[in-house]
């Protein structure tokens, strides 16, 4: 017997309502009668709605709709529809059935959908679109080739890069070589013949302006004068503009001296540049066309026949021979 007293607490106790877990449901509220404002501003509200123009990009994104909602239904899936076109019905008085393809029944593996439709919204040709798949695919294809490029050529590249710069600077310095051993070369010559070469002043001796026309002077170095006469001319040119911004020309005081006016900046000073400055010089053109290498080799040439001078020694020899020098190429004095 205590079995039996033992289920029927078990099922009394199951047969208990779980509070904890009870949903109490809300009461239904009775549907409101709407009033003659709320009613007015509900019809306004649609009226609105309905008499709003929609902007482009809305009625195009409606025709997208119904379009893709168009094309995704089957016409053999609603009979109804099926029914009322006469396509269809002119097809099947053909043989056509539902699921089969169109033509000779002997036409296997021929198409049973039909074909898919791409709406152009650009306003580009028909073309247009292949053209611009072809300059991508070159592209892609061009950028593939310029990662593809080993790294050697990177190397190689980088190195004659670096080589063309060491080889200018060179360059630079046998111009300015030549054009001092020319120099000098002519005031001996102008000294010997007697000429005045050197004008003396209270700070010591200092040369002439030269005034020598481009033109003149050898192609080897004329590139190194015309540099640096375009430099000057500029930098007086900056330099006049800024005293004539910053004096009164106008008010001249009778105490000052020529020194206190140079002082001042009051008394401009005159310049001469060369003549032909401004104009073209197809030789020097030509000439700094030329390889680097090509270049320094002329000039290394210049002095060695001129000056009995070697460029990579850095010493005048006495005589023609240049005895004890290893070679006129760089190499040989490694």
């Amino acid at each position: 017997m205590p079995s039996q007293d033992l289920s029927t607490t078990n099922a009394e106790e199951e047969e208990e309502d779980d509070y904890m877990n009870m949903i109490i449901a809300e009461p239904n509220k009775p549907k409101e009668k709407e009033t003659y404002t709320q009613r007015r501003l509900r019809k306004e509200r649609e009226s609105e709605a309905k008499g709003r123009i929609k902007s482009k990009a809305e009625r195009e994104a409606d025709e997208k709709a119904a379009r893709e909602a168009a094309l995704s239904a089957s016409m053999f899936a609603d009979p109804e529809m099926a029914a009322k076109s006469k396509g269809l019905a002119m097809m099947s008085k053909m043989g056509f059935k539902a699921g089969s393809a169109l033509g000779s029944k002997d036409n296997i593996g021929a198409r049973t959908e039909p074909i898919g439709i791409s709406m152009k919204e650009d306003r580009g040709g028909i073309g247009m679109d292949s053209e611009k798949k072809r300059k991508f695919r070159e592209d892609v294809e061009r950028a593939g080739k310029r990662v593809k490029a080993e790294e050697g050529d990177y190397r190689e590249r980088v190195r004659k890069e670096r080589e063309e710069i060491r080889l200018e600077a060179q360059v630079a310095a046998a111009m300015r070589v030549a054009e001092r051993m020319n120099g000098e070369k002519e005031e001996t010559e102008a000294f010997e013949a007697g000429k005045d070469v050197e004008e003396t002043t209270d700070a010591g001796k200092i040369r002439k302006i030269s005034t020598k026309p481009l033109k003149q002077i050898n192609v080897l170095w004329r590139g190194l004068i015309r540099q640096r006469e375009e430099k000057e001319r500029d930098r007086r040119m900056r330099y006049d503009l800024q005293q004539s911004l910053s004096r009164l020309p106008t008010y001249d005081d009778p105490n000052e001296d020529a020194d206190d006016k140079r002082a001042m900046g009051k008394s401009l000073t005159q310049y001469v540049l060369v003549e032909d400055l401004e104009e073209e010089d197809p030789e020097l053109d030509e000439f700094n066309a030329l390889d680097p290498a090509v270049r320094l080799g002329k000039l290394v040439k210049y002095l060695r026949e001129e000056f009995n001078y070697c460029f990579w020694c850095k010493y005048t020899y006495p005589d023609k021979e240049l005895a004890g020098c290893p070679g006129p190429a760089e190499e040989d004095h490694d």
